[in-house]
Formats: structure tokens, C-alpha cells, sequence
């Protein structure tokens, strides 16, 4: 492998351990029905990170596995955060109807 492959590898690496939580984060926000403990703010710059990372992956575009893995858990985590996203939006409007 060459340096530039074991460096994508570290980018994807990286990626899905930090990625991971997503999934939890989103179960959570499915589950107990809550924006409490979210930040809208928070969820608007890490999409915001996530589009930017496969916007320089898609300028950069090598076909080696190592890239193209890289890119596909950037896709993966910005699913999951826009996901998480639109239910802060589902559960403050069950909020703001729970309290009329």
C-alpha cells in the first residue's frame, strides 16, 4: 500500500469510529421522542463538515478502495446526522403541540 492509500484508510478509519455514534444519536432521537440534550447549531456544522469532506473528496476523486471507502462513510455519517436533523424538527413539533 502507498502512503497516499494508508492515508485515505486513516481518513475512513477515523470517519467510522467517529460515525459510529450517529446511529445511537438518531435512535435516541427516535426513541424518546426529544429535542432535549440537542443543538440545532451543532447539527447544522457537523453536516455542514460532511458536505465539505465529500465535496473535497469528489474534487480529489481517486479510485483506489482506500478513497472510495473514505467517501462512502462520509455519505453514511451525513445520512445519518441529516437524519437526526429532520427529527429535531419532527420532535419540537410534538413539543409545541404537547404544551398547547
Amino acid at each position: 500500500m502507498s502512503p497516499a492509500e494508508i492515508a485515505e484508510l486513516c481518513v475512513a478509519v477515523m470517519l467510522a469510529c467517529f460515525g459510529a455514534s450517529w446511529p445511537i444519536n438518531l435512535y435516541k432521537s427516535i426513541k424518546t421522542k426529544s429535542t432535549k440534550g440537542k443543538s440545532l447549531i451543532f447539527l447544522i456544522l457537523i453536516d455542514a463538515g460532511y458536505v465539505v469532506g465529500i465535496a473535497g473528496k469528489l474534487i480529489d476523486w481517486k479510485t483506489s478502495w482506500t478513497s472510495i471507502l473514505a467517501f462512502c462513510v462520509y455519505i453514511f455519517n451525513f445520512i445519518f446526522v441529516t437524519a437526526d436533523f429532520v427529527m429535531y424538527f419532527i420532535n419540537k413539533s410534538r413539543e409545541s403541540k404537547q404544551v398547547e
